[in-house]
């Protein structure tokens, strides 16, 4: 049995006909940028996190440079986030001069140890980017106080997490602004490209949409350096198609940890260790994470056998070569150092079928009795 990481075929199929509708409607419209469809899914997504505004940009690693922008971010500002994370939480900050300041991670969540930020508070520090990793929210009423007490900026990076809860609150209303990637694997993914902002700012946002429009306001009047950084209307109606479908996908991707953690534990004891889902969270499972002590071993050992899985992150960002400027080494983080070498993420999407979750499960077993 071959068992991919991610299969977006039948999701396609079933939406198929409704997609290739969505899609021809732009067309005969002839209106590619910021039309109707954008518009429509700025006002769903915004309405689904709570909150007054969408932005749609290009990408999910605009959201978060043109975020940091409309904030007032920039040269020698300082910007606590965590290391394990994908690389455009990080890039944005420097793209802008600004310094990243690092903090270690919860061992359990994956995410930024809320208990350690305050620590490496200082005078230049502007704001916190918590990033709700592999579709877990970070713990917001911590990060919340602790930048209200400081007067910091908090941009969650949700490229992984939308439709999670912390508390009964949608990440999307637990920061000034809200990241989201639309990139075609999240659970929310486009066919190309895509990304979005939202907040309940009004300032923010009226900002937000000048700088997405290479800071014009009106046409051909440039005020402040803005970039290009829309989505179009063909991202924007498939996204409209699939939107509707988010929530759903989101139980099932829930129903099918469930599995996974009943097989894991069950089968395998403290060989691996399986993700939880903390108090007053509701994680979407973007990624389903283990960890183990024999990593590589165990990648290839089911590759041998058909089953893909992924490592989400192999080396932290504050020991990639990029960044040596900020002057971080191996040890400085020992929680997300020990991460990155022992999570590996198995296949995981709504279609998924549990006799899979069994052969994966088998080969997990397999491995450590072999």
């Amino acid at each position: 049995m071959n068992v991919p990481m991610l299969d977006l075929t039948e999701q396609y199929q079933t939406l198929k006909e409704e997609i290739f509708t969505a899609m021809d409607d732009v067309m005969s419209s002839s209106r590619f940028i910021l039309g109707d469809n954008v518009k429509k899914l700025e006002a769903d997504v915004a309405n689904y996190s709570n909150v007054k505004h969408g932005i749609g940009v290009a990408s999910g690693s605009d959201a978060l440079l043109l975020s940091l922008h409309a904030a007032g971010i920039g040269e020698n500002d300082e910007v606590i986030t965590t290391a394990f994370t994908f690389f455009a939480t990080v890039g944005a900050i420097a793209r802008l001069k600004a310094k990243p300041v690092f903090v270690d991670i919860d061992p359990i969540s994956y995410n930024i140890d809320a208990n350690k930020i305050e620590e490496v508070i200082t005078s230049k520090t502007k704001a916190i980017i918590p990033v709700h990793l592999y579709g877990q929210a970070a713990e917001m009423d911590k990060i919340r106080a602790i930048a209200d007490k400081h007067n910091l900026v908090v941009i969650e990076d949700a490229a992984q997490a939308i439709g999670a809860t912390y508390d009964g609150k949608k990440v999307g209303e637990l920061g000034d602004t809200t990241c989201y990637s639309f990139f075609p694997t999240k659970n929310l993914g486009a066919y190309g490209d895509g990304g979005m902002i939202v907040t309940n700012s009004d300032d923010l946002a009226e900002k937000l949409r000048v700088l997405r429009v290479h800071g014009s306001k009106p046409k051909y009047y440039h005020h402040v350096l803005g970039y290009n950084s829309r989505l179009d209307e063909l991202q924007a109606a498939v996204l409209n198609v699939k939107f509707k479908h988010l929530d759903s996908w989101s139980l099932k991707r829930r129903e099918k940890a469930s599995v996974y953690t009943e097989l894991l534990q069950n089968e395998l004891g403290d060989n691996v260790i399986t993700p939880k889902e903390l108090e007053k969270r509701y994680h979407v499972f973007h990624q389903y994470t283990i960890r183990t002590n024999n990593r590589s071993e165990l990648q290839t050992f089911l590759q041998e056998h058909g089953v893909a899985s992924m490592v989400y992150y192999p080396k932290p960002l504050h020991v990639q070569p990029v960044f040596t400027e900020y002057g971080y080494k191996e040890g400085d983080l020992p929680e997300t150092d020990k991460a990155a070498n022992e999570v590996i993420s198995l296949p995981m999407f709504p279609e998924l079928k549990e006799d899979q979750q069994i052969y994966v499960v088998e080969k997990i077993k397999q491995f450590y009795t072999k």
